[in-house]
């Protein structure tokens, strides 16, 4: 019984806790509908909460020692936001706004197309469109067209400079269109003058918000263009194949490094919730998801050693377009690579002339694309990794090494140059020494640059041999660099050319016939003869840091490039070259620079360190113009580094070397001197050599 009472006591004081709850939630209610409510719908009628994004910081890219060659800064933009203010009060902020801005010398969006003093338009071919396109009679002339639009706007101010600020934004406004959740951008990369106005007399300004936005800089300006590439905004096309990591208002890598590896430059974007009264002004805001920055690329290039390589050919270019290397005037662009021969890291690489990469990011202007386009030089285009030439003399060490590697010569095996080539009776070339250069080996050949020894040797030697070792240095084969846009070139041989005839042996032979390769692989190519034949693994990528501070590693790098850019990874393969053999050809090629016959001499010849070298003028037409090249290594006891240097239309061989002198100098430490051309020396065209 006393059981049975227990229970009934327990269930009592539940229904009684239950009813006090009710009643107390009831209580509630009636307090927040009742005697509140009012209240509380009158304050969430006056608020609003909007997300904003927050836009990632794109990864930098870095020099080798660490210097930023691509990052970013902090810009403040100007935007607007739909808001309950009556069109005298938008009115009235707008002029605030404009007259801000201009004090402080900063730009607002301007499309609207009619200027004031006298009354016309900016464009009057494209005045008929903005009639139609805004509903306009189409016989208003300029006036009646900005009347018609203070009208529309309803602007009560007889100042006509003051007018036109006004319709300028409310036209943007209008065009764009906004809401309580989409804004326009009024006015960009603002100064700090502006921002603290605009942020201090925030009531002045309803709708109006200040937003910190991360854009790409360039520190260096225009060094390194062609290797960094550029950023614009988002295409049509790119924004669906990547819907979910894009917005229509992100930018993407356009070229080079910032095209290859968006995916790792690319940040993650973060969100901002912003409260703001409807009449426009900001309460409150909070960071809901924190914006995460792209990874870091740094680069193998050394900034320094680009800037002097950069330099150097463009006044290397200047000294023949100048006539101070007669018979060059018509050169115009040219490029030069700096390789490590014992890694294959590319030291720097240029591409004459440059081009601006800081006018692609807001979006190209018409009249700065058309200029590029139109530029004859093709500024836009790396010319180290995509203009193809015939080599020349410079690729007599192909044959050298193929004729005595094959036994068909060897280092004491001497060649009489009587001038002419008389071997087949259907085609005898001349050497470029008309006269001959008698009695040669194998150094003094190379050293000389002796068309007639080379066309015996690559006729002893044969085709096949020749394409084969040709093929192992990489030649007329992408190397794997992790730029766009690299060629291929063409490597002569039965393959690419059908049906192959006798003389075009001899004319491959000395770098001749379809022979045509770009200044990357003969830098490559330089750099395996100063190694020994030891095969490399060319690249700009030193390494990808993530924030974490880890790498991604280099085999996820190499599979990733090989992916996006569709290649099959490094190029060439080891050349087993004997001790006697090599020794004779770097001696020929020292002799180019050191001896008083080298074809380089007059650049050397006062140059503190030992330089291995070889020129070439590769024939381009059938009357006499040439490509000029130069490849070399240095020092030459112990090499480190390999440097080609090419030139469109620069005619000898020997006028590109001061490039390269200067290359070495910066690199090696030295001062570099002046050094003048000796013009005592025969001015004959040499074709080839």
């Amino acid at each position: 019984m006393e059981r049975k009472d227990e229970n009934k006591l327990r269930y009592n004081i539940l229904i009684a806790l239950v009813y006090i709850i009710g009643i107390i939630l009831l209580l509630q209610l009636f307090n927040l509908q009742i005697v509140h409510g009012q209240e509380y719908r009158e304050e969430s009628n006056t608020r609003l909460t909007r997300e904003v994004e927050i836009k990632a910081a794109r990864g930098n890219i870095l020099d080798s020692s660490g210097e930023k060659l691509v990052s970013t800064k902090l810009v403040y933009n100007v935007e607007i936001y739909k808001t309950k203010v009556d069109n005298d009060t938008l009115n009235n902020s707008l002029l605030l706004l404009a007259k801000t801005l201009e004090e402080n010398g900063d730009k607002y969006v301007d499309n609207f197309p009619i200027t004031i003093n006298p009354f016309s338009f900016k464009n009057e071919e494209t005045a008929t469109n903005f009639k139609t396109a805004n509903k306009i009679d189409s016989s208003y002339d300029a006036e009646a067209c900005f009347n018609y639009f203070k009208e529309r706007y309803k602007i009560n101010n007889d100042n006509i400079e003051d007018t036109r600020k006004i319709i300028t934004l409310r036209y943007e406004i209008e065009k764009d269109g906004y809401s309580n959740t989409k804004s326009v951008e009024l006015a960009s990369n603002i100064s700090n003058a502006s921002l603290a106005k605009i942020n201090e007399m925030g009531s002045s300004f309803p709708g109006i918000n200040t937003v910190s936005e991360p854009t790409i800089y360039y520190p260096y300006g225009e060094l390194a263009s062609h290797i960094l590439g550029y950023v614009g905004p988002i295409g049509e096309k790119e924004l669906k194949e990547n819907p979910e990591i894009y917005d229509q208002n992100d930018i993407i890598g356009k070229g080079g490094i910032e095209q290859v590896f968006e995916k790792y430059l690319k940040g993650t974007d973060g969100i901002k919730q912003i409260g703001m009264s409807v009449d426009g002004i900001v309460t409150d805001e909070y960071t809901s998801k924190e914006a995460i920055a792209g990874n870091d690329i740094m680069l193998t290039i050394d900034a320094n050693l680009q800037k002097i390589t950069e330099d150097a050919l463009a006044h290397n270019i200047e000294m023949m377009q100048n006539g101070e290397l007669p018979g060059a005037e018509t050169a115009s662009e040219g490029a030069a690579v700096v390789i490590n021969v014992k890694t294959g890291e590319i030291l720097a690489m240029a591409s004459y002339p440059n081009y601006n990469p800081s006018l692609f990011v807001d979006g190209i202007s018409t009249e700065n694309w058309n200029n590029y386009l139109n530029d004859s030089r093709h500024p836009l285009i790396n010319k180290a990794i995509s203009s193809i030439s015939p080599p020349g003399s410079t690729f007599k060490m192909v044959t050298a090494i193929a004729g005595l590697e094959s036994g068909a010569i060897d280092v004491n095996t001497k060649i009489n140059d009587t001038g002419k080539y008389t071997y087949y009776k259907d085609y005898q070339p001349v050497c470029w020494k008309r006269s001959g250069h008698g009695w040669l080996n194998i150094t003094q050949a190379i050293e000389k640059s002796c068309n007639y020894f080379f066309y015996e040797t690559g006729r002893r030697t044969g085709i096949d041999r020749l394409a084969q070792v040709a093929t192992a240095f990489g030649l007329g084969q992408k190397t794997g660099i992790e730029l766009p846009g690299e060629e291929k070139g063409v490597l002569a041989s039965k393959d690419t050319m059908s049906p192959w005839v006798d003389g075009y042996t001899i004319q491959a032979a000395i770098g001749q016939l379809n022979n045509a390769f770009t200044p990357l692989q003969m830098a490559k190519y330089t750099a395996m003869i100063a190694n020994g034949g030891k095969n490399l693994d060319v690249t700009l990528i030193k390494s990808i840091n993530k924030a974490d501070g880890t790498e991604v590693s280099k085999e996820e790098i190499n599979s990733y490039v090989n992916d996006k850019l569709g290649i099959s990874g490094n190029s060439g393969s080891d050349i087993s070259i004997s001790e006697e053999n090599y020794k004779a050809i770097k001696e020929g090629m020292k002799g180019v620079t050191s001896d008083g016959s080298g074809t380089a001499y007059t650049y050397f010849k006062d140059f503190d360190i030992e330089v291995g070298g070889k020129t070439g003028s590769a024939s381009t037409d059938l009357v006499g113009n040439a490509n000029a090249w130069f490849v070399g290594f240095a020092p030459y006891d112990d090499p480190e580094i390999a440097v080609a240097v090419y030139v469109k239309d620069g005619q000898h061989g020997n006028y590109t070397a001061p490039t390269a002198r200067e290359i070495f100098a910066q690199y090696l430490g030295m001062n570099s001197k002046t050094v003048t051309e000796d013009m005592t020396a025969s001015s004959d065209m040499q074709t080839v050599r």
